[in-house]
């Protein structure tokens, strides 16, 4: 059994101003993105400056971080939000949906591709590469926090968690940074790196994510208040990720014969 390192989540105190380790794993996320973009703006030779990269990280921040909040809040916890409608803006505390972050993001990036006057898939192309290693930090937050944490197991690297109960658990938040994030990022990135029909890049990340998803939530304990949708094992997760997943086939199928 490992030990679970117990970090503070209080990264640094500055008199009444609190800097959450969660937070905190955002910031290096987009910062992160910000040098891929630079990277891949050259890439692809678009005529960008370090402004234009800047706006597009601050549209896909705002898209992303208010879809992923008001996703949790519609997707997990409506009935707790609406009557505890101040809480919706505690993010620090944790609570997003990558399932609304995405369509945030979605839509952030139609806006964004419409100001740059670029084809609105060609934008999702561009940013869909940029987007795993904002996961796996993202998950990392999650470990962090001691939030989303897995089932119960008797595997040698199982956790107990401080507030997960007595018995050690999958480190499910870990798995996650490592097949949404990591992995991701190598398929997408890699598969990005040759002239692609218009389409596919952000079709793939939409199917390796959602299976990645599906596959990660039968180590992840489902949310208490949820517990399993269907079948005894079917979680509110997997059941974003169904729609995720046949997007991305979609996707796939028909732009294939789009331009590259």
């Amino acid at each position: 059994m490992l030990i679970y390192p117990n970090i503070e989540k209080i990264a640094l105190q500055i008199g009444p101003i609190k800097f959450y380790w969660y937070g905190i794993m955002y910031l290096f996320g987009f910062a992160l993105a910000w040098v891929l973009a630079t990277l891949r703006a050259k890439k692809l030779k678009f005529n960008w400056n370090n402004n234009i990269i800047s706006d597009f990280i601050f549209y896909c921040a705002i898209g992303g971080i208010l879809g992923g909040r008001l996703g949790y809040v519609l997707f997990y916890e409506p009935s707790y939000f609406l009557h505890h409608p101040l809480s919706i803006v505690e993010i620090w505390h944790g609570g997003m949906s990558f399932h609304g972050g995405i369509i945030g993001l979605i839509i952030s990036l139609f806006f964004f591709a419409h100001k740059v006057k670029l084809p609105f898939l060609s934008m999702l192309d561009f940013a869909a590469p940029l987007a795993p290693l904002g996961i796996a930090f993202g998950r990392i937050g999650n470990f962090i926090n001691s939030e989303l944490w897995g089932r119960v197991t008797a595997a040698p690297w199982g956790m107990i968690f401080p507030n997960g109960g007595s018995l050690p658990r999958h480190p499910s938040q870990l798995y996650e940074a490592l097949a949404e994030g990591i992995f991701l990022f190598i398929v997408v990135w890699f598969y990005s790196a040759k002239p692609r029909p218009r389409g596919t890049v952000s079709a793939l990340f939409l199917l390796v994510y959602g299976a990645a998803r599906f596959g990660c939530e039968f180590f992840r304990d489902p949310d208490q208040h949820l517990g399993f949708i269907a079948f005894d094992w079917l979680t509110m997760g997997q059941l974003l990720s169904l729609p995720v997943i046949t997007i991305g086939i979609a996707m796939l199928i028909l732009f294939q014969k789009k331009p590259a």
